[in-house]
């Protein structure tokens, strides 16, 4: 699966190994085969990452995350977590899951994205942040600044009332939770090899982290699968804020971050050659067919 390597597995995982970490996931997550999916669509065989194996909290890929954004909440002490995102967030559903798993209060600041004259229907994800006894508050405020300004100002109550807050970061949180995307392309190709196969692409659906980890590994690793993002423009913009903030990098570590910027920013409309791609369609014929 790979060309001649910057960096090895075992190099990776050792570079890895310094930062903080708390263990939530269930890893290595399988590596399983679609036979009825890939005849569905009449393509080469498929396999899929089964990241909703991770088991916290009915699992996904934010508890992979919330590894390495627990393990830095702890090394620096801090006693709450003040998060955000929408209303039914899985990213908030998992990071209240890891502080109750870690021993964390929890406050989440949810947007709903528009004012509403009734009370959010408490089901859902909703349901299991409060279930894992996160401290919510819903504000009309959608994803962006807005949201961000109403975290930070959170977690400044928080400090002034002498607590120890860890806040949503965008300067911290995203490269931190990209580490744990490269370590499972680290276990995809060490899976890829026990099963004897050579995947000629890696597909994957991110706005941010997750297939930035992916796409970096795949660089860093000399893997000669291309990471395939299926995104919006946010992804775009996501990696060329990166990008700016490799400057202080070293040469080696810089020319990775850029080779990462050209392979990530092929935005792909098709997830087979001469297929259309359309979610809702794609998740029918997978649910129906495995």
């Amino acid at each position: 699966m790979s060309m001649t390597a910057a960096l090895t597995t075992a190099d990776l995982i050792r570079a890895v190994e310094t930062l903080p970490r708390y263990p939530l996931a269930h890893l290595p997550t399988p590596l399983e085969f679609l036979p009825r999916f890939s005849k569905a669509l009449g393509g080469p065989p498929i396999y899929i990452k089964r990241d909703d194996c991770t088991g916290l909290a009915i699992g996904g890929n934010k508890t992979r995350h919330n590894e390495f954004l627990i393990g830095a909440a702890l090394q620096q002490q801090a006693d709450v977590v003040v998060w955000g995102a929408g209303v039914q967030s899985n990213n908030c559903r998992q990071t209240a899951a890891a502080c109750a798993k870690a021993g964390l209060d929890c406050h989440l600041v949810l947007g709903r994205a528009k004012p509403s004259a009734a009370p959010d229907p408490v089901q859902g994800n909703l349901l299991l942040d409060h279930l894992v006894g996160a401290i919510i508050d819903i504000v009309d405020e959608p994803l962006g600044p807005g949201l961000h300004e109403r975290i930070s100002a959170k977690a400044a109550e928080y400090a002034a009332q002498g607590r120890r807050p860890y806040a949503w970061d965008e300067q911290t949180v995203k490269p931190l939770a990209a580490v744990s995307y490269v370590l499972c392309m680290v276990e995809i190709v060490q899976q890829s090899a026990q099963l004897g196969i050579q995947p000629q692409a890696v597909y994957v659906s991110s706005a941010g982290s997750t297939g930035a980890g992916l796409a970096l590994a795949q660089v860093a690793l000399g893997v000669e699968a291309p990471v395939r993002n299926i995104a919006g423009p946010g992804t775009v913009a996501f990696m060329g804020d990166i990008r700016r903030r490799t400057s202080g990098l070293d040469t080696r570590a810089r020319a990775w971050f850029n080779a990462w910027f050209q392979a990530g920013n092929d935005m792909r409309s098709n997830a087979l050659p001469g297929k259309a791609f359309d979610f809702f369609q794609m998740d029918s014929i997978l649910a129906r067919s495995e």
